[in-house]
């Protein structure tokens, strides 16, 4: 059964990647008309700057791979969909990826006391990672607030319930004994 969400946030990362400088270099590379013997040099150092790019689009491919798993481990259920991933292009043709999200539903429940559980799930799939990114921290900021918001009216609500059962009816008969 497909539900409607009121309101979703976006917990991921967006992680920098050397892939620019690998670009910069193949197109230096490519434009200049050296002797062959400095091609041939510039060839094995293109090569290992290469290598040294796939190396970090490769690490940064599992960090932000282990990163949004952490967050969708930590949703329980408010995921409203798998993790999606922004990818850039390696030297060596491969996709890897840079950043990636996880949407969740950050509705309110139906009573405060569900919406209080609730904003201590969302605060926990946003931190969940390791190291989470300013986007996290914002999401589980809200997370507080909703929780915080949620305690002040069931608050409300059990001072108003207190109240009415507390309170004599108008006209009600009182015994005063001197």
């Amino acid at each position: 059964m497909i539900s409607t969400v009121s309101s979703s946030m976006t917990i991921g990362s967006l992680y920098a990647s050397g892939s620019g400088r690998g670009d910069a270099r193949a197109s230096d590379a490519a434009g200049s008309d050296k002797s062959q013997a400095s091609s041939a040099e510039k060839t094995a150092s293109q090569q290992k700057a290469d290598e040294r790019t796939i190396a970090e689009l490769a690490a940064t491919d599992r960090k932000v791979h282990a990163h949004e798993a952490a967050h969708l481990a930590a949703a329980q259920g408010l995921a409203i969909s798998g993790a999606s991933f922004s990818y850039t292009t390696g030297p060596d043709g491969k996709r890897y990826a840079v950043g990636g999200e996880v949407n969740i539903d950050t509705s309110e429940a139906k009573t405060p006391a569900e919406t209080i559980i609730k904003a201590g799930h969302i605060r926990r799939a946003a931190m969940a990672p390791v190291d989470p990114s300013a986007q996290d921290r914002s999401v589980a900021a809200m997370a507080d607030r909703m929780a915080a918001n949620a305690r002040l009216e069931l608050n409300r609500e059990q001072a108003a319930s207190y109240t009415r059962s507390n309170t004599p009816a108008l006209g009600s008969q009182v015994d005063i004994a001197a």
